[in-house]
């Protein structure tokens, strides 16, 4: 069962893609569990702003009128949604990485590594959409329904089916993972601050379309609204995503995220 080195499997196996796409199931998910509360008040805060125009005050408003239980709403699409975006971005960054190393032989590892996210990112998100959809309703629409139970069919009966590092060493190597993380979670949410808040309002249908969330909404609260707590929220999410997913290969025996294998770089550069 163990590989060459004591590693648990061979890199580039059917096993290690199985071994990468549960390590990403389980850090996404777990890391996007945890910060449900953060989460439901972000959602709350983009669909009804007037009332939830704060975080101190937002969960106090929430607690007060709905329990401390509606904190919690929407738990398992961010469990199982999130695992299953992780388990794709994840999985598929590593099969990517290898096709484009051997497809790409002149190029340089940060093209490889910036195409190989892209493509993984098209599915994980792919796979995110249906448990989104379910869980922004249920976080802001209390009797819409209680998680993903009730909540799929419904959602189908109403919508239908299309609805809305190598020479560091492991220390240092998660370290530049963390950092080049949260850097990357920081960017990410400026710039998809928009977007989350036109969906927010298209799935509470405060608008007809994006034209017309874009202009309920306005320019600069397309930016602004929401914003605070997303930081608070995205930044160390995607941080503990990546520590807790390379740290899952690095106890395998198998190199952080952070670099081509030093065997793949061999046999590309004997290939030339």
């Amino acid at each position: 069962m163990a590989g060459v080195e004591g590693r648990l499997c061979e890199e580039f196996s059917p096993a290690y893609y199985g071994l990468c796409t549960v390590g990403g199931m389980l850090s996404a998910g777990a890391t996007h569990l945890a910060i449900t509360p953060l989460d439901v008040l972000k959602v709350n805060m983009q669909v009804n702003p007037i009332k939830y125009n704060r975080m101190g005050t937002g969960f106090s408003t929430l607690w007060k009128e709905q329990g401390p239980s509606s904190l919690w709403r929407g738990w398992s699409g961010k469990l199982f949604g999130y695992g299953a975006q992780g388990g794709c971005r994840f999985g598929l960054y590593e099969y990517f990485k290898k096709l484009y190393s051997d497809a790409l032989i002149d190029q340089n590892k940060s093209t490889i590594f910036f195409l190989s996210s892209a493509s993984a990112q098209v599915f994980a998100d792919v796979a995110l959409c249906p448990f989104e959809a379910i869980k922004v309703r249920v976080q802001t629409q209390p009797y819409f329904a209680k998680g993903l139970v009730d909540g799929v069919p419904k959602l189908y009966s109403t919508e239908g089916i299309a609805g809305r590092k190598e020479d560091c060493s492991r220390a240092q190597q998660l370290g530049v993972t963390c950092l080049a993380a949260y850097a990357a979670g920081a960017v990410g949410t400026v710039v998809s601050n928009p977007a989350d808040n036109i969906v927010s309002s298209l799935y509470n249908k405060k608008a007809a379309n994006v034209m017309q969330a874009v202009k309920n909404i306005g320019l600069v609260n397309l930016f602004t609204r929401s914003l605070p707590v997303r930081i608070t929220l995205v930044g160390p999410v995607v941080t503990l995503q990546w520590f807790f997913y390379d740290s899952i290969k690095v106890l395998c025996g198998l190199p952080s995220s952070g670099g081509l294998t030093r065997r793949l770089e061999e046999s590309n550069i004997s290939a030339e």
